[in-house]
């Protein structure tokens, strides 16, 4: 089943913990969680404070986006505000295949993800290690862009080596510019982890947004 994952950079911040519950409510499995420096990516957004908050509120899975430099220095910190997947970027890693291990090392899951201009076979030696692959299908840093249409044969070259090298447990998931008109599309490439942001969270009709998603999948 494909799993639904809003991401709460689009929540209203003064109605955060409210906001986590009827995602949950609304049926999200997971709960895409944003971590932005000002350095890898333009923007600022939060750190372990925030999550630390809203981990007693809910069972989602906790799925920790870390776009910032040398993300390895700051495991040990999301690992304890309760992260169950860790995704870091191919680009923002000088030593890729020791931090995979390190993140496998806590007993949390471990992702890396990939900038639209990064090329998918950069992955072939690391692949067999990864619970996840996370396709940027806008550039990071900021909401609201428009899906860039290539990522969806990045989706299925992802797909295509997972499958080659027996990873079949495989998450692939895609981020950036997906609403109810590209979702089905997003999906039917090889993605089984959508996140959402303004899709979610637009006009606070949160719940419906989330079954407006589901629906379109159908």
């Amino acid at each position: 089943m494909v799993k639904i994952a809003p991401s709460i950079l689009s929540a209203d911040f003064s109605k955060l913990g409210e906001h986590v519950k009827r995602v949950e409510k609304g049926g999200a499995e997971f709960l895409h969680i944003d971590v932005m420096d000002g350095n890898f990516v333009p923007n600022i957004s939060f750190g372990f404070p925030i999550m630390k908050a809203i981990r007693p509120l809910t069972d989602m899975v906790f799925d920790v986006h870390l776009m910032i430099e040398e993300p390895s220095r700051y495991i040990d910190e999301f690992v304890n505000a309760g992260a169950d997947i860790i995704t870091i970027h191919y680009e923002a890693e000088r030593h890729l295949d020791r931090a995979i291990e390190y993140i496998k090392s806590k007993g949390v899951k471990v992702g890396v993800s990939l900038n639209p201009g990064t090329s998918t076979t950069l992955l072939k030696n690391v692949i067999k290690k990864l619970d996840m692959v996370l396709i940027m299908s806008v550039n990071p840093g900021f909401g609201g862009q428009k899906f860039i249409d290539y990522s969806l044969d990045k989706i299925k070259e992802i797909k295509e080596m997972a499958r080659e090298c027996g990873n079949n447990d495989l998450l692939i998931e895609v981020d950036g510019g997906i609403g109810k008109d590209n979702i089905k599309d997003v999906v039917l490439a090889g993605a089984n982890v959508v996140v959402a942001g303004s899709a979610v969270f637009k006009e606070e009709k949160i719940e419906e947004n989330i079954k407006g998603l589901r629906e379109a999948l159908a």
